[in-house]
Parts: C-alpha cells; sequence; structure tokens
C-alpha cells in the first residue's frame, strides 16, 4: 500500500471514462438483471404469487429479504458523507458524494422490490395517499422519501459551490434522520407481538447496527473497486479509517445477536423458538451459525484485525464482501425464520388437529422468480450508481491547493 496523504482544501471530480468494452459488457449484464426482474414481477403479478415458495404462513419470501437489507444498507453508506459533513473528518470529504449515491441507489432498488413484490405495484397509490398513523409502516413511508430528498439536498450542497455553506446542517439532520429511518425498520419487527422471534425492542438498535455495518461494508467495498479499476488514488487513511469502523461495528452487531439471543434463551417463554432459530431450524441453523456468524462476522474480524491481513486491500476488500453476505443471511434469519415458527395461536393450549398445520414449522423454497426480482433490485441499484458515475461528477480526480 501506498503512503498515506493528507487531503488538501480543494478537490476536482469528473466523471469516470466509461468507453472500455468491459464498461458496456457490465451495463449489458446489469440491465439483463434488471429486465429479468421486471418480468418475474410481471409473472407473479399475472399468475399469483401460488408460482412463489411462499405461502400462508411465509407471506414475507426472499425479495423482502433483499428490500430489507438494500434499505437498512442505504442508511449506512452514508457514513463517509457523516464522517466528513458532521464528524469534521476532512479526509473523507473527496468520498462525500459517492457516498450519496450509493445510498440514493440501495434506497430505491430495495423499495423497488417491495413494490413489485406486492402483487398489484398500481395500489402503491393508496398507500401513499391513505395512511394508518398506529403503523410503524405508513411512517416509513415518510422517512423513505425524507430520506430521498434529503440525500438529494446533501448531494446538492456538496456539488454546488454556493450551497457549501449549508453542508454541516444538511449532513447533520441526515444523521438524525437515517438512524431515526432505521429504528422505525427495526421496530417493523420489534413490535410485532404475534411472533415469538420479533417481540422485543432490542430490534430497533441492533438495525441500527445492521445498518452501520453493512452500509460500511457496501461503500468500501465499491471504493475500492471503482478506484481499482479507474485508476485512481485511493489515500490509505481513507481505507484503514473505513477498515477500523468497520471492525468495530462488525463486533458491535455480534454483541447485540448475542444479547438478543442470548436473553431470549434465558426467558423460558422463548426458548422454543430459540431452539429452533439455533439448532432445530435445518437451513435457518445452519445459515445462522455458517453464513451469519461465522462466514459474516468471524471470518471478516479476523482479515480486517490480524496483522498479516490487516493492511491488504484485497483482504479489506474480501472482509467487506463477506460481512454483506453475512448481513443477507442474518436478514433472512431475522425474516423468514420469524416466519417459519409456529404461531402461538391460544398461548398454554396443545392443539390437537389442525388442518392448516397450525403448530407446525413450515418450510420455505425461494421460486426462481423470486430470485430474479430480488436480484433485479440489487442490479438496479449498481445500473444507477455506475451511470451516474458516468454522467455526473461524483469522483475526485486531482487535488490541488487554493
Amino acid at each position: 500500500m501506498t503512503t498515506a496523504t493528507n487531503i488538501p482544501p480543494t478537490t476536482d471530480f469528473t466523471v469516470i471514462a466509461g468507453r472500455s468494452s468491459a464498461f458496456y459488457a457490465l451495463l449489458a449484464g446489469l440491465a439483463a438483471f434488471v429486465a429479468a426482474g421486471l418480468w418475474a414481477a410481471h409473472t407473479m403479478d399475472v399468475e399469483g404469487h401460488h408460482v412463489t415458495g411462499m405461502n400462508n404462513q411465509i407471506v414475507w419470501g426472499i425479495p423482502h429479504v433483499f428490500a430489507v437489507f438494500l434499505i437498512v444498507t442505504a442508511s449506512g453508506a452514508l457514513n463517509a458523507a457523516s464522517l466528513s459533513s458532521v464528524m469534521g473528518q476532512k479526509m473523507y470529504a473527496p468520498y462525500a458524494r459517492l457516498s450519496g449515491l450509493l445510498a440514493i441507489a440501495l434506497l430505491l432498488g430495495g423499495l423497488a422490490i417491495i413494490t413489485l413484490d406486492l402483487g398489484r405495484p398500481e395500489r402503491l397509490m393508496v398507500a401513499l395517499t391513505h395512511f394508518n398513523m398506529t403503523s410503524v409502516f405508513a411512517w416509513n413511508v415518510f422517512f423513505y422519501t425524507g430520506f430521498l430528498l434529503l440525500t438529494a439536498l446533501y448531494l446538492w450542497t456538496l456539488m454546488e459551490r454556493r450551497m457549501n455553506p449549508m453542508t454541516k446542517s444538511v449532513g447533520a439532520f441526515l444523521l438524525a434522520w437515517r438512524l431515526t429511518l432505521t429504528t422505525a425498520t427495526g421496530l417493523i419487527f420489534g413490535v410485532l407481538v404475534a411472533r415469538e422471534a420479533y417481540d422485543t425492542a432490542i430490534m430497533a438498535p441492533m438495525f441500527i447496527a445492521m445498518s452501520l455495518s453493512f452500509g460500511t461494508a457496501a461503500y468500501l467495498l465499491l471504493l475500492l473497486v471503482t478506484f481499482d479499476v479507474t485508476k485512481r488514488p485511493l489515500d490509505d487513511a481513507v481505507v484503514l479509517g473505513l477498515k477500523r469502523l468497520l471492525a468495530i461495528f462488525v463486533t458491535i452487531v455480534l454483541y447485540f445477536v448475542i444479547v438478543f439471543h442470548g436473553v431470549k434463551l434465558y426467558a423460558a417463554g422463548y426458548q422454543g423458538v430459540e431452539r429452533f432459530l439455533l439448532v432445530d431450524g435445518g437451513v435457518i441453523t445452519s445459515l445462522f451459525w455458517v453464513a451469519q456468524i461465522t462466514a459474516g462476522s468471524l471470518v471478516p474480524l479476523w482479515l480486517l484485525l490480524w496483522r498479516p491481513t490487516a493492511a491488504s486491500r484485497t483482504s479489506i476488500a474480501a472482509a467487506s464482501a463477506l460481512v454483506l453476505i453475512g448481513g443477507i443471511a442474518q436478514v433472512y434469519v431475522i425474516i423468514i425464520g420469524g416466519q417459519a415458527y409456529p404461531l402461538e395461536i391460544f398461548p398454554g393450549k396443545q392443539i390437537i388437529d389442525s388442518s392448516f398445520y397450525d403448530g407446525l414449522a413450515v418450510g420455505y423454497r425461494p421460486s426462481l422468480l423470486e430470485m430474479l426480482l430480488a436480484f433485479g433490485g440489487v442490479a438496479m441499484a449498481l445500473l444507477m450508481v455506475v451511470l451516474s458515475m458516468k454522467i455526473l461528477r461524483f469522483l475526485p480526480q486531482a487535488r490541488t491547493r487554493d
């Protein structure tokens, strides 16, 4: 790695060239995934959700897993922007624009998945015009639209010189807004008392920690790949600073997971669902221990903290990718695992017979259509990022002193 440098006051920004065959192949590949996702959504709209792996108990499938993951990650992707504008860490300032761009793209990708997974996406206008303010879902309509508007305003203050004096104020308000947004997303599950796997206020701070971890990993991976492919200088201080933050956030998420499951294991009323998630859940249990805990937490921490790999950009990129994979697994365990465990319709009573499989855990196997819709939303977010970097000046090119 090269020697870290100080960031001068003025930075020039430019677009990516985007003239190579590899660039157009990337655009074509992402566009193909987006088209496949749209086709899958249309098929589910026409045929009905019986063509998916969902059923009467698993009503939120893999599209919702990816949608929640993208939305949570979008909030955390603004960490570099908050560090530069709110915390006064000027070395992150040249990279704040890319942070805002990634946040907007990820949120739009996640919202696109949810909208198309409704089955009747044209009824979105009903949700936008009729609000039940006792529902966390209704609150999120305001939080998501507000997040998009505030992030766009933040980018304007960065990219328009006469708006620069407002950057810190807008950045501070955006920081508070995104923390509130992630809190509300966590409370979707935290206030859902019907599901024993949810129903706890710790979901709110745990989702904030997940957001900081996933967002930092996504942004750091995008930063490393983009600057390597476009042959731009990337300061070691920025990479190592984000790496340290990622290690801290991964540790915090791991702490919340331990507390979350430890407290529920201690409470007699939740030992059944905990045994299902941690021991008897089949695929759910495997994803928890192998993908979420081992590959998504322990291995990244080893790569980020072990001296021989701690300063390697390849290892940092690998750790970031593993954190994202573990993040998807964590959201899968939360959403799918929480639904797979049977509802306790009559607390304290034993069900003798039922034609609706009451009292039994339900399996779930996502269909190809669901996978295409989920990956289509991810491809949409990446396509927005790539095209925006081609059209607008998001990347620092050269630095000059005033």
